[in-house]
């Protein structure tokens, strides 16, 4: 190679090599390339989303409270019975037997009471007036014997036999008058007859309410939820045949994981659907919160009652899924929680915002949060670009690559997680 063309190479190698390190340092000068998110303002809704289960106000298990056997079950799951329905029907012969032998010891003593009164009040009396004439005749006797016996006319002996005569006739008027006073209002006869008829009523009673006891009833206007009894089967005090739920208000009952406790109150609305009819939603609220905590789930328990009717589709102890409505801005700076770089104590945090090709740093001031979203109250404004990813420093130089607020969130969704229980959601732009 001639030196002219060698001079030829070498000059060709220094441009190019010139070139490269001036493409080099244009790039180094420009920086790298950073996903950038123009603030706008947009409403922000945060809400909770966790599964629930349908209730009752009450559930009662009703059963026998004699031991039988069933002669009838006069209901089967899912009926609606109403207040003193007859659920079960035990066999009630025997129990019949009884009643109506009490039932007829009664009468009898009632008829023997109103004997008593009637009857042998009258002849009490009749013997009380037979006795009183004949006191009142020997009595005169008596006295018309002893002026003659006196004179002589009559012995010694027909004076004795008027004087008995007298002592006889008291003694007959003594016990007239003791029977009167047995059948008369408070009398010992009448007392005892009383006596009799209560314990004759109060058997009659009990018969009856043994006889009851063969019917279970409904105890309020309820739903059957379970049955747990045939005909023939043999049952005994203290043994469930049947679960009701009693009628009242639907209420929903969720297990919250307690790190959201501080974003629950009373009152607050929801969304409920159910798996099984996923395009029929309705509305709830908050009812309460429990006041403790369980320790061994760490969940708080929340109630919900339902804003309207329940639906019909709606079945005990049925699994929904709730969204709860914890927070709203109409009109807010939204920020997705990675482009947050620094955390510092109290609600406020460091972000990198794009400015003449660098990343300058700004402590912005954090309102409403959600999982992956949170409320710029001060430090930012509208148009500025806020930067999301790549391991910038401040001060560095950069270049924007602008993502939409939907992109955003969508990269924050797949490179986060979110609790079985319940979880935290929010949206941008609703």
């Amino acid at each position: 190679m001639t030196p002219p063309r060698q001079r030829r190479w070498l000059w060709l190698v220094a441009v190019v090599a010139l070139l490269v390190t001036a493409v080099i340092a244009w790039l180094a000068l420009r920086g790298p390339r950073v996903d950038a998110l123009p603030l706008r303002y947009a409403p922000l809704v945060r809400t909770l989303q966790f599964s629930a289960r349908v209730t009752t106000l009450s559930r009662v298990d009703a059963g026998a409270t004699i031991t039988g056997r069933v002669a009838q079950v006069l209901v089967r799951e899912g009926a609606q019975v109403r207040k003193g329905d007859v659920l079960v029907q035990l066999e009630s012969a025997e129990l019949q037997a009884a009643l109506t032998q009490a039932v007829a010891s009664e009468r009898q003593a009632q008829a023997r009471l109103s004997g008593l009164r009637s009857t042998g009040r009258s002849g009490a009396q009749a013997t009380l007036a037979q006795a009183n004439a004949t006191l009142v005749a020997a009595t005169a006797e008596l006295n018309r014997v002893q002026p003659l016996v006196a004179q002589g006319f009559f012995s010694r002996s027909r004076l004795d036999d008027a004087r008995r005569a007298v002592d006889v006739a008291r003694a007959q008027q003594s016990g007239a008058q003791a029977q009167t006073r047995a059948v008369g209002d408070g009398g010992t006869d009448v007392t005892q007859a009383q006596a009799q008829l209560a314990a004759g009523q109060a058997a009659t009673v009990a018969a009856q309410a043994r006889l009851a006891q063969a019917a279970v009833l409904a105890p309020a206007d309820a739903r059957v939820l379970t049955r747990q009894v045939e005909p023939g089967q043999i049952v005994q005090p203290g043994k469930a045949l049947m679960s009701l739920a009693l009628s009242g208000p639907t209420q929903l009952v969720a297990q919250v994981d307690e790190r959201f406790l501080d974003q629950l109150r009373v009152g607050q609305t929801a969304t409920v659907v159910a798996d099984a009819f996923p395009g029929e939603r309705f509305a709830a609220r908050v009812l309460s919160i429990a006041p403790t905590v369980d320790a061994q789930r760490g969940a708080i328990e929340v109630k919900f009652a339902l804003e309207q009717q329940p639906p019909a589709f709606l079945r005990e102890d049925m699994t929904l899924s709730v969204e709860v409505e914890t927070g709203r801005r109409a009109r807010a700076l939204v920020l997705p929680l990675r482009a947050l770089r620094t955390q510092a104590a109290g609600e406020s945090a460091t972000v990198l915002v794009a400015d003449a090709g660098r990343a300058q740093a700004r402590t912005v001031r954090l309102g409403l949060r959600s999982l992956n979203a949170v409320e710029v109250l001060e430090g930012v404004a509208e148009g500025d670009q806020v930067l999301l990813g790549g391991a910038v420093k401040a001060g560095e130089r950069i270049r924007t690559q602008a993502v939409t607020p939907a992109q955003a969130s969508a990269v924050q969704n797949s490179a986060g997680s979110q609790d079985a229980g319940s979880a935290l959601t929010n949206a941008m732009g609703r």
